[in-house]
This record gives structure tokens, C-alpha cells and sequence, in this order.
């Protein structure tokens, strides 16, 4: 099941996460969508980095089938400002984030392999005809 949980006023297409949630695992998945200074509290908390960031992905490691596979928070704030930056609209920008954080759950990085994340994340923006992704952008900088 996929859990939203809106700490802002900033308005879901919930229909296209869940069709994304769907087409990426059957676990379940926790969102929350906040503000900038509370994803940067829990980025200095968690990553010792003390800035706002627009992702962070927590996941549940187990053995068991029936365990969720994680949370995801996103900020409001930092999808507001991408979409308007990118011209693209929030919805694109919150469903950009979701998939790169759920790809996270499913144990991917970016960081360190060899481009799958990368070919997942573009499997998943063209099946849904989504704006580039995370890892694009971040490529061409």
C-alpha cells in the first residue's frame, strides 16, 4: 500500500504515484511531503548534512515478505521550485521524486553502479511520459 501523508498544502496527483507504486513493487510505501526546514532537520539528522534537500529515501531492510519496503520524504518547496525552474509542472516534478526515491528503496544507487538506476529511472519517466529525471539533470551540469 502506498501511505501519503501531506504536511503542506501542496495539491497530489495521487492517481499517477499510485500508478507509479504499482508498476515499481508490491511493498509498502510511506510518503511525506513537508517543508524545506523539516527535511533539512531530518537530512542533518540522518546524513549530517545541514541543508534542505528535495529527496531522502529510508529503507526498511528485513527478511520478511510482508515488511514495508521504507519511507520517502519530499519537500513541497524544493518540487515548487524545480517545476517552476524546469518548466514543468508539480506533478511531474513530485512523480520525478517519488520514482527516484522509491528506486532508492529498491536498492539502487546511483552513486555507484554502472547506469541501471539511470535505465530504470528513464523506463519509468517514458512509461509514464514524465520530464527528464534526477540523474539526467544532475548529468548535464
Amino acid at each position: 500500500m502506498l501511505n501519503i501523508e501531506n504536511l503542506t498544502t501542496l495539491t497530489i496527483n495521487n492517481k499517477l504515484l499510485k500508478e507509479i507504486y504499482i508498476a515499481l513493487t508490491t511493498k509498502d510505501i510511506d510518503i511525506t511531503i513537508c517543508d524545506n526546514s523539516t527535511i533539512r532537520e531530518y537530512n542533518s539528522k540522518f546524513r549530517g548534512i545541514d541543508i534542505a534537500t528535495d529527496v531522502l529515501s529510508f529503507p526498511i531492510s528485513g527478511e520478511f515478505d510482508n515488511m514495508p519496503l521504507g519511507s520517502i520524504v519530499i519537500s513541497a518547496d524544493k518540487v515548487i521550485e524545480k517545476s517552476k525552474e524546469l518548466n514543468h509542472s508539480i506533478s511531474s516534478e513530485l512523480a520525478l521524486l517519488f520514482i527516484h526515491g522509491t528506486l532508492h528503496l529498491l536498492g539502487y544507487d546511483h552513486e555507484i553502479d554502472n547506469g541501471e538506476m539511470r535505465e530504470k529511472e528513464r523506463e519509468i519517466i517514458e512509461r509514464f511520459n514524465l520530464p527528464d529525471s534526477l540523474i539526467v539533470r544532475t548529468e548535464r551540469l
